[in-house]
């Protein structure tokens, strides 16, 4: 990422990547969550204390030197309870805050219906070109997994990747993890190989293939950053007006993931809606807003503005032209005239 920020940190829609990945645990009972820290592990740590869902059971564990996938597996089972054998362990990198909680669910489901040792969720990409190919072979089953600096030129042409997401049961895995080598091009303990030594042990291992591949995109840069932000925005919008609220630029729209709408919202092209932002019923905001932290009344009229932590009143009217300074307050029913600068009381 080029950044002093840590990956899972850098935000979209408003919020930290990693709380993304995390959103899609939420259609599964889950008894523990482990999070492998190592690169400014403080930072990504107290980022998720402070905004992690507090219903999550969160361990943190270190690792301190990274040694590959396979060895932050093994770390991660350092925080897992260990009475259980027979429990399944969903493993999630943190850079796939696309992966859809019904999809991950039915990835559980399939697993526990199949009875394998394993079971990865698999996609079919047009552009394979840096994950790593799934080897099948007798009924249909997952022999193996081959890294993209470590394929052949026919492994290359396949077309079915590895998403690095994964369902495991508890009992099979450590093992599988102690029989991992680093003699691959990167010199690392790589997860994937975990389903060679799986199959060479005769446990079934199954691919289920995602619905959509966008799912399974990881954030490796900031272009691939943009990405996934437009496909989350296109998400929150889609659902915003399935539940009342107009937009007649959805494109033009940005609205966080952090925001609150109510019915009759009216949003114009140009709305940017940023952070703990609600906005109440029929209030009508636009073109052109930007609005930070700030809380818009029932029937209120916002155009051309900028505002920060600011509370607008019902059925008040703010602008053309208005900056709504942090901690401003309009009263209900007020008008703000143009290009006006509201100062707090």
């Amino acid at each position: 990422m080029r950044s002093e920020r840590p990956k899972p940190l850098h935000r979209l829609c408003g919020r930290p990547m990693v709380l993304h990945v995390l959103d899609a645990l939420a259609a599964l009972d889950v008894t523990q969550v482990v999070v492998v820290v190592g690169h400014r592990g403080e930072w990504v740590t107290k980022a998720l204390i402070e905004q992690a869902p507090p219903a999550l059971r969160i361990e943190f564990v270190e690792q301190p030197a990274q040694r590959g996938t396979g060895d932050a597996a093994a770390v991660a089972l350092t925080g897992l309870p260990d009475d259980d054998e027979e429990a399944d362990v969903v493993v999630l990198p943190g850079d796939t805050p696309l992966l859809r909680p019904p999809t991950l669910a039915a990835l559980v489901r399939y697993h526990r219906a199949s009875g394998a040792g394993a079971t990865l969720l698999t996609a079919d990409v047009v552009e394979p070109a840096g994950y790593g190919r799934i080897v099948r072979g007798k009924g249909d089953l997952v022999e193996r997994v081959v890294e993209d600096v470590d394929a052949t030129d026919e492994e290359r042409a396949i077309t079915e990747v590895c998403t690095s997401i994964y369902c495991f049961r508890r009992g099979t895995l450590a093992p599988s993890l102690r029989r991992l080598s680093p003699a691959n091009a990167q010199g690392e303990y790589y997860l994937t190989d975990v389903v060679g030594v799986l199959s060479a042990a005769g446990y079934p291992v199954h691919g289920f293939v995602a619905p959509d591949p966008i799912e399974a995109a990881g954030v490796n840069d900031r272009a691939q950053l943009a990405l996934a932000e437009a496909e989350l925005r296109d998400r929150i919008n889609e659902r915003w007006m399935r539940r009342g609220v107009t937009m007649w630029d959805p494109e033009r729209t940005y609205v966080d993931a952090t925001v609150e709408l109510s019915h009759d919202v009216v949003l114009l092209p140009g709305v940017v809606l940023r952070g703990e932002c609600s906005v109440g019923e029929g209030a009508e905001i636009g073109p052109e807003c930007t609005l930070v932290d700030t809380t818009v009344g029932e029937g209120a009229e916002v155009r051309y503005t900028m505002a920060e932590r600011a509370q607008i009143g019902a059925d008040s009217v703010v602008g053309p032209f208005a900056s709504l300074l942090p901690g401003a307050i309009v009263a209900p029913g007020e008008r703000v005239a143009s290009f006006s600068v509201v100062s707090p009381a």
